[in-house]
């Protein structure tokens, strides 16, 4: 094999960056949740119109790289159909009394019983914190007006850690440790 042809085939392994910076939500009334994403501190980006039959509306969460978006005629998505959207914090009980100061209508922590990941419908999770505070293993919810559902979820370390860190599940741990193989 010559040195241009190793230099392609290099190349064509090594994985291209992507980020996800933007998230379109769908909503039903514009100004209505730029009241609702403004209450929660977050920051206006844009309020652009065209006419009366295009708008967009973005903000970004503090701290966040990723934005959303939401307005007129930007999706075909029903409004509220957005969910399992993700924001991770340090400390899920100081952002439950934020969003509880700001007025937000939040769930109770929980966490999943099995130590990867919350489920969807409800089962395998438990009322309360995870008992030990493991990293990736405490969750809040919310929605918008809509009912555009965000979950938060508590990130003290990040993974892949050491084997045998202690600040995950075992569950988790053994996880990442079993695909990173």
């Amino acid at each position: 094999m010559s040195i241009a042809e190793r230099r392609a085939t290099q190349a064509a392994d090594v994985a291209i960056a992507m980020n996800i910076e933007l998230l379109v939500i769908p909503v039903s009334d514009p100004d209505r949740s730029r009241t609702f994403y403004q209450s929660l501190g977050w920051h206006l980006d844009i309020d652009h119109s065209v006419g009366d039959d295009y708008r967009i509306v973005q903000f970004s969460p503090p701290g966040s790289g990723c934005a959303i978006m939401f307005g007129t005629n930007i999706t075909a998505a029903a409004p509220g159909s957005a969910q399992g959207m993700h924001l991770v914090v340090s400390n899920i009980d100081n952002v439950r009394e934020d969003l509880l100061r700001r007025g937000i209508a939040v769930s109770d922590p929980f966490h999943d019983v099995g130590g990867i990941f919350h489920h969807s419908n409800g089962k395998g999770i438990t009322a309360g914190p995870n008992p030990d505070r493991k990293s990736y293993a405490s969750y809040i919810t919310f929605e918008d007006p809509d009912g555009n559902g965000w979950t938060v979820q508590e990130i003290t370390a990040r993974l892949p850690g050491i084997k045998g860190d202690t600040r995950f599940t075992a569950q988790l741990s053994e996880a990442v440790w079993r695909a990173s193989k």
